[in-house]
């Protein structure tokens, strides 16, 4: 698969010493939506910005498309779109206005009708006409990704893309991002919102103190470090584990009402038909059961817990 994004050993120090990007290595596939997760200050958006040409990288290059972003500034520039995570608009623009000018800052030549379709695409033909100021702020975001596409970039980078946008208006954007990507745009998000990466990414990468600690396809990803749960309720409440039933690392409710065994679901011995016998040779009386799998969730905090 052709990466569309290519980046080699990409450092960034700034000049109070502060090191935000150590050797990072990763290539962005052509069509994908690549979620980068990590906590505040990982270096996320220091990485995007990078790639954007907002901020100089001390070490390493980054090819866009087959091109330097120093050497073919204009031409990768060009390519890219960014959606920031502060709502930075003017106060007294129209919607219509702010594209159409955004549109022209790339020499694009006007295209009205691309721009009311990009307009009803984000829900905001109704707007076109109303100025920035008199927008609520899950409106603002939707002209910010309209910006960041009236010049029909191939490439997408949104930062935080829902931050501070209720549950809905944050649906209606994963919908979005779907359709940019079956049109052939490629989108790299980053996000807090653990469960907008395993709704609409491809690929997940988890960013901490710099490094890029891990790349993978989300469902891989899931596969290899995802745990099941099995919960066990018991009939009646016990001050301890029994120790017959040490093997399987069982976790006691604080009530004492239920065990949770952790096991690897892809294992071809799960340990579980002996762990019910066990229950029932230690005098336990099981009054209920059911499993839980891992969310990405779980995965990217016991990956952050493994680095510290």
């Amino acid at each position: 698969m052709q990466a569309i994004v290519a980046i080699s050993n990409l450092s960034k120090t700034y000049a109070n010493g502060y090191n935000a990007l150590k050797d990072v290595n990763l290539d962005i596939i052509s069509g994908e939506i690549l979620a980068l997760l990590g906590p505040n200050g990982a270096g996320k958006t220091t990485l995007i910005s990078i790639i954007c040409g907002i901020v100089n990288a001390s070490e390493g290059s980054v090819m866009v498309d087959g091109h330097d972003i120093v050497r073919d500034y204009r031409l990768t520039r060009s390519l890219i779109g960014i959606v920031p995570q502060e709502l930075t608009l003017g106060a007294f623009d129209t919607v219509w206005n702010t594209l159409c000018f955004s549109r022209g800052l790339y020499g694009m030549k006007p295209n009205p009708a691309y721009i009311e379709q990009l307009l009803k695409d984000l829900s905001l033909w109704e707007k076109k006409d109303s100025v920035l100021m008199s927008l609520s702020g899950g409106m603002k975001r939707r002209v910010l990704i309209g910006k960041a596409l009236s010049h029909e970039p191939s490439i997408l980078f949104l930062d935080e893309p829902t931050a501070g946008v209720d549950v809905g208006l944050r649906k209606d954007m994963w919908q979005l991002v779907r359709r940019l990507r079956e049109s052939g745009v490629t989108i790299i998000l980053t996000t807090h919102y653990i469960e907008e990466a395993e709704e609409i990414a491809d690929r997940v990468g988890i960013i901490d103190g710099g490094r890029l600690i891990l790349v993978d396809d989300k469902r891989a990803l899931m596969h290899k470090l995802g745990k099941k749960q099995m919960i066990i309720e018991l009939d009646e409440a016990v001050d301890q584990v029994p120790a017959m039933l040490a093997p399987w690392s069982l976790e006691l409710s604080v009530d004492g009402c239920r065990l949770t065994y952790t096991y690897d679901p892809h294992s071809s011995h799960t340990g579980i038909p002996d762990l019910l016998q066990a229950i029932g040779a230690a005098g336990l009386t099981l009054k209920d059961f059911n499993t839980t799998q891992s969310s990405l969730e779980d995965i990217f905090v016991n990956m952050l817990k493994s680095q510290q």
